[in-house]
C-alpha cells in the first residue's frame, strides 16, 4: 500500500477550483506598477522618504531583527518610544507593541479572558478576533452585526467576567461599529469593552486619532483597543493600548508577546516615523474620508451596488465570486489593483470588490478608477 498522507488536499483543491476560490501569490514590483486601490495604506505613508529614512536609521543603530522576544533581548529604547507615544496620541494610559495586529487580539482576547468566562462577539469580526476567542478557552457568543442590543442580553445572561470585542470599522464593507452604545451595554453589564481599530487609526477622530477617540472613549474605565502598524502607518506589527495595569497584565502573561520575537526595529522606526508625520500633518486623515466619499458617491451615481464609507474602506457588491474575480483581472489588465473579496474571507458569503481610499489620491486618479470599475462592471 502507497503512504499518501496528503491526498487530501488534492480534493480540497478541486473543490476550490470548482468554486472560483484558488488564491494564488502574486509578488509585486518595487516601483509599483498599477493604480493601487487594493493596500491597506490609508494615508499614503508607506513610501513616504521621512517614513523609509526612520526605518532605515533604526535598522543601522538597533541592527536587522530585535533578535528575541521583548522579555529577553527585543526590546529596545525604540520600542518603549513609539509605545509612549501611541498611547499620548490615542488617548490611553500605556501600550504594548507586538509582532502583528493579528498578534495583538490574540494576546487581548487571551489574556482578558479564559475559563468561566464570556465573550460576545460581532458576527462581522475579523478572523484575528474569531481565533483570538477561540484560543481563549472561554465561552464565545456571536451576535448579530452592529447590535448593541443584542450585546447587552446577552451579556446580561451571564455571571461572571465578561468582555464585548468588535472591530471598529469592519474591513469588508467599512461600516463602523456604533460604539458609544456598545459601550453603555458593558457599563451596565459590568463588563470591558476591547475594540480592534485597525481601520480606524489614522483616518478616524480629531487628526486621525481613531475611532475611540471619535467616540470620546479613548482611555475610558473599562475600554481596551489593539490597533495595527500596518495600515494608517504604513509599517508592520501591532499593539494593545488600554489602563497600565492591564498593560502590565499582558506582558506576564500574554502568550503571543511573551513567546514571540519582538518586532523588528526597522518597523518600530517607520511606524513611529509615520506616527509623527501624521501629527504634524492631520489633514491627511481628513483627505482619507473625503477620498472615500467621493468614491462612493460616483460609483452609487453609476448604478454600482456600493456601501456608505465610514472610514477608508469602499466596497462594491458582485453577482458571484467568480463575476468579482473577473472584474479585479479587468481593473488590473487596465492598469489598477483593487482588492477582491470573496468566501470564506466574507462573513456575508457575498463577493465583492473593496478599494482603499488613499490619502495621497489625487482627483484625477479617484476619476480613473471610478471610469475602469463602471467599464469593466458586471452585468447583475
Amino acid at each position: 500500500m502507497s503512504f499518501a498522507p496528503f491526498d487530501w488536499i488534492d480534493e480540497e483543491a478541486r473543490r476550490r477550483a470548482d468554486a472560483g476560490l484558488v488564491r494564488t501569490l502574486r509578488p509585486r514590483p518595487a516601483v509599483p506598477e498599477l493604480l493601487d486601490l487594493a493596500s491597506n495604506d490609508y494615508l499614503g505613508l508607506t513610501r513616504h522618504p521621512e517614513v523609509t529614512a526612520a526605518a532605515a536609521e533604526a535598522a543601522r543603530r538597533w541592527g536587522g531583527g530585535a533578535t528575541g522576544s521583548r522579555l529577553v533581548t527585543g526590546s529596545t529604547a525604540l520600542h518603549a518610544e513609539l509605545e509612549r507615544e501611541l498611547a499620548d496620541f490615542c488617548g490611553f494610559e500605556a501600550a504594548l507593541v507586538l509582532s502583528s495586529g493579528y498578534a495583538a487580539n490574540l494576546a487581548a482576547l487571551t489574556a482578558l479572558t479564559g475559563r468561566g468566562s464570556l465573550i460576545v462577539s460581532d458576527a462581522g469580526n475579523h478572523a484575528s478576533i474569531v481565533d483570538g476567542c477561540r484560543l481563549s478557552r472561554a465561552e464565545t457568543a456571536v451576535v448579530p452585526h452592529a447590535d448593541p442590543e443584542a450585546v447587552r442580553k446577552t451579556l446580561h445572561a451571564h455571571r461572571g467576567r465578561s468582555l464585548a470585542v468588535t472591530d471598529s470599522v469592519f474591513s469588508v464593507d467599512g461600516d463602523a461599529a456604533p460604539l458609544a452604545e456598545l459601550a453603555d451595554a458593558c457599563r451596565a453589564e459590568d463588563a470591558a469593552l476591547l475594540v480592534d481599530d485597525a481601520h480606524g487609526l489614522g483616518v478616524l477622530g480629531d487628526g486621525g486619532r481613531g475611532a475611540l477617540a471619535a467616540a470620546g472613549l479613548a482611555g475610558a474605565d473599562g475600554v481596551v483597543a489593539t490597533l495595527t502598524l500596518s495600515k494608517s502607518l504604513g509599517s508592520q506589527g501591532g499593539a494593545v493600548l488600554g489602563p497600565a495595569r492591564v498593560i502590565d497584565h499582558l506582558v506576564n502573561t500574554a502568550r503571543t508577546f511573551i513567546f514571540d520575537t519582538g518586532l523588528a526595529p526597522a518597523a518600530v522606526g517607520a511606524a513611529l516615523g509615520s506616527l509623527r508625520l501624521l501629527r504634524r500633518e492631520p489633514a491627511r486623515a481628513a483627505r482619507a474620508g473625503a477620498v472615500a466619499t467621493a468614491l462612493y458617491g460616483q460609483l452609487t451615481a453609476a448604478g454600482l451596488a456600493t456601501v456608505r464609507p465610514d472610514a477608508a474602506v469602499v466596497s462594491v457588491r458582485a453577482p458571484s465570486a467568480e463575476a468579482a474575480v473577473r472584474w479585479a483581472a479587468d481593473c488590473r489588465a487596465a492598469g489598477m489593483a483593487v482588492g477582491c473579496f470573496r468566501p470564506p474571507s466574507v462573513p456575508d458569503g457575498i463577493s465583492r470588490l473593496r478599494l482603499t481610499a488613499r490619502a495621497d489620491l489625487t482627483d484625477e486618479q479617484i476619476a480613473y478608477a471610478v471610469g475602469v470599475i463602471r467599464r469593466y462592471a458586471p452585468a447583475g
